[in-house]
């Protein structure tokens, strides 16, 4: 039976994730802010064949990260899978006029993802994964969105070397790269082709543990795109609109 740890489990593509991990009969430890949801959630999961357990964590809390951690392993005794899914979508016009807005985003986003991450390189063994959802809006710095982009490339670079450090050690690290992703976060932006439900981003998610690879772009396409993005020479960049 596999041993799920999900922060960030109130996230569409979490939830999404989880249920896959139920229909396998997986023992599953929700962490998140609100623990209404989450009990609503683990309800759902128990349903579909998975043990759940929950607790509360606020991720800005660099406080309370080693007590919730605790309290995983307690639950799940050992973790086979840390699935770090937690995020928000900062208006990148809101950021620019406020340096603290800036900053509080980008520490959502970018370094409680890396607190987390160092203080779960502690704790897992060997055979173990650490999945982190990024973005491939990491791969290049974009007018419309280079603050939420910085965090994700923070967190993707660190992840890089985190990985080459745990690999001898068994651990495999996996840096998780949607690109646009029909979710509550994105409600208001018009949806088209590129466009992949939570569903088909948590199968990928899920496909890419069980084989153990150190990146996925999901939906694959978008390691394509992506190429071409970052190829692109800078002052040719600077006078796109992205």
């Amino acid at each position: 039976m596999q041993r799920v740890l999900i922060i960030g489990a109130t996230s569409a593509i979490a939830e999404a994730t989880a249920r896959r991990y139920a229909e396998r009969g997986a023992s599953i430890h929700l962490l998140g802010r609100q623990a209404s949801r989450l009990e609503t959630i683990a309800a759902d999961l128990r349903t579909r064949g998975a043990t759940a357990s929950v607790g509360v964590l606020d991720v800005n809390d660099g406080a309370s990260h080693a007590p919730a951690l605790d309290g995983a392993w307690a639950s799940l005794d050992e973790v086979d899978i840390v699935l770090i899914a937690h995020g928000t979508l900062p208006d990148q016009a809101a950021c620019d006029a406020s340096v603290e807005l800036a900053l509080r985003e980008f520490a959502t986003n970018g370094t409680s993802t890396i607190a987390l991450c160092a203080a779960l390189a502690l704790r897992l063994k060997s055979g173990s994964t650490l999945a982190v959802i990024s973005s491939v809006a990491g791969d290049r710095g974009r007018a419309s969105n280079y603050l939420y982009g910085s965090a994700k490339a923070a967190v993707s670079a660190y992840l890089s070397g985190l990985g080459q450090r745990l690999r001898p050690a068994g651990i495999n690290v996996l840096t998780i790269k949607p690109g646009f992703v029909d979710t509550p976060m994105t409600a208001a932006f018009k949806k088209g082709a590129l466009w992949a439900k939570p569903a088909q981003v948590a199968k990928g998610i899920v496909r890419a543990i069980d084989k153990r690879q150190p990146v996925a772009y999901l939906p694959s396409f978008w390691w394509a795109i992506m190429l071409v993005i970052k190829s692109i020479p800078e002052f040719v960049f600077r006078r796109i609109k992205l």
